[in-house]
């Protein structure tokens, strides 16, 4: 509710991750210039220590259905355009310091009504799965926003557990379910871990996933457990996010992430901009009401990134003749080895269908005389073995022989980000590997 407050009373929101310390908030704070942040009372602690060099007054809201802090009286509602900043949502920083991507009321509202209207089809008798955290844009804008414009019921979960998630499907009649391939295979996992599925969960509808690409393998597994289709889409903090998707009544392509979405334009690109044929690999570029008004006092970077109205995405794909767009990887995310290109998404492919996988991440790490090498860190499913030579003969018989991986090492689990997406710029090789 202090989104919508802040927002009535002219203000801009710059949702922050909970779990943030004292150094990151405060660096949050002072970049953005936030006057005041509210925070729950397990979050106080750090939250005060970096609001305090930030000059950032604190409101601690209380967080047991108690009451909150009074306010002094109703604001008048303050009068805003479509372009005006609403929020700024700060970006993972892969490439430095996280980037507040300004996105205005426009940006939202209408991102917001697009998924609502075209692709989830939500209204009032619907049940919105709200296990994706509302500091970051999918949550923000498919969750939270697209279930308050149609006025459906958005039921929260404070922390995504896969069996608990099973529970609340089944608790509250869950007919649309929100994840990212994480969630999808964590709920899996919990069916596996008992030989049920955890609750009844034929109210389910609709899931869709985005925020890192699903493997098809994955996709498949759930979608024969649970007996419902996964409609797949791609976006980022930077276009509100949604940009293309497997639309619900139009052929869906596994493997994909669809066609564009109304009034959004994508294109595949090379390094001068021009636009590569299509089955060829290049840079998604998009432009519509859905692009960022830019970042947050950074206009040299947003002078490199929107380039004519077209937002630079640095995500490679291909389009085919029909135009769906397949995301491939992250432009410095591809590995080149020996000079062949290798993207990672594709080895993740081939690496979950092997039978004990439950994650894997696929880095590059340096080689003498090939320059890079085609590594991978691999988590297993609960009651399975593997070894790394398994793992390894099992990409090779299946892959280029350029592209499997030479080193192989197996993690209790993998790095993740706040919404549970692979962070794949954490995982390290072992050390001497």
């Amino acid at each position: 509710m202090h989104l919508f407050g802040v927002l009535l009373a002219g203000g801009v929101v710059v949702p922050l991750n909970p779990l943030l310390k004292a150094r990151e908030v405060g660096y949050h704070l002072t970049d953005a210039g936030a006057t005041v942040v509210f925070t729950v009372p397990e979050a106080a602690d750090e939250v005060q220590a970096g609001a305090t060099p930030a000059g950032s007054r604190v409101a601690v809201v209380a967080g047991d259905g108690g009451p909150a802090p009074s306010a002094p009286g109703r604001s008048p509602i303050a009068d805003r355009d479509d372009d005006d900043t609403a929020v700024i949502l700060y970006t993972s920083g892969t490439t430095g310091r996280p980037k507040g991507a300004e996105l205005t009321h426009e940006n939202l509202r209408s991102n917001a009504a697009v998924t609502r209207e075209t692709l989830i089809e939500t209204g009032p008798d619907d049940v919105v799965m709200g296990c994706l955290p509302l500091f970051h844009v999918f949550g923000l804008t498919c969750g939270l926003l697209a279930s308050v414009q149609a006025g459906s019921c958005l039921s929260l979960i404070p922390r995504f557990d896969g069996a608990k998630a099973l529970e609340v499907i089944e608790r509250d009649g869950v007919t649309v379910f929100e994840g990212v391939p994480t969630m999808y295979a964590a709920m899996l996992a919990a069916r596996d871990a008992d030989g049920t599925l955890g609750g009844d969960v034929a109210t389910i509808r609709t899931c869709i996933c985005g925020g890192a690409p699903l493997p098809v393998e994955l996709l498949n597994r759930f979608e024969a457990t649970l007996g419902c289709v996964i409609l797949e889409g791609y976006g980022l903090s930077e276009s509100a996010p949604v940009a293309c998707f497997n639309h619900p009544h139009l052929e869906r392509k596994p493997g994909t992430v669809g066609v564009s979405v109304a009034d959004v334009a994508l294109r595949v690109v090379d390094t001068e901009g021009n636009e590569v044929a299509d089955g060829e690999v290049g840079e998604i570029v998009i432009s519509g009401p859905n692009v960022m008004k830019g970042y947050w006092r950074r206009p040299e970077v947003t002078a490199e990134t929107v380039v004519e109205g077209w937002l630079r995405t640095g995500d490679l794909a291909v389009r085919d003749t029909e135009g769906c767009f397949t995301i491939v990887d992250r432009k410095k995310d591809m590995i080149i080895r020996g000079g062949y290109n290798v993207y990672p998404r594709e080895v993740e492919e081939v690496l979950y269908e092997h039978p004990g996988v439950a994650e894997a991440a696929v880095i590059g790490i340096p080689h003498e005389t090939l320059g890079e090498e085609v590594a991978a860190a691999v988590a297993l499913k609960a009651g399975h073995e593997a070894s790394p030579d398994d793992v390894r003969e099992f990409v090779k018989e299946r892959i280029a022989p350029y592209k499997y991986p030479r080193e192989v090492w197996i993690v209790p689990e993998l790095p993740k980000g706040p919404t549970g997406k692979i962070l794949r710029r954490e995982v390290h090789a072992p050390v001497g590997t």
